[in-house]
């Protein structure tokens, strides 16, 4: 009889636990930029999306992985961040003002974006 109240209260505790658990999505999408101060302001912009948990920018492969709660953050959101940190994405393109601001190592080849292209 013990045991199978302890199953029980186990059973009970566990599914508790699940619903408090956050969900995590993890998207990849190509983000403009070029050499490592690129890297650390696209992360940077990124991870500063409320409900994001880890963004990682390859400048070889100009990926970005970013990983997120999308009951808080959503692609647009992290896809704007991103923009209005100077770097385009498919999504959104960053202002030719804050383009212009950049680094001159930081001068990528501007990228058309989806919002511009309908």
């Amino acid at each position: 009889m013990k045991t199978r109240i302890v199953s029980i209260v186990m059973v009970l505790g566990l599914s508790t636990l699940s619903l408090f658990a956050q969900t995590v999505k993890t998207e990849k999408f190509e983000v403009a930029g070029n050499c490592g101060m690129c890297e650390t302001r696209i992360e940077k912009a990124a991870n500063s999306v409320d409900g994001v948990s880890s963004a990682d920018w390859d400048k070889e492969t100009k990926m970005i992985e970013v990983s997120f709660n999308p009951e808080k953050a959503d692609l647009h959101n992290i896809h704007l961040a991103i923009a209005t940190a100077g770097h385009d994405t498919k999504m959104h393109k960053a202002e030719d003002r804050v383009y212009d601001e950049l680094p001159a190592c930081c001068k990528y080849e501007r990228m058309a974006s989806e919002e511009h292209m309908h």
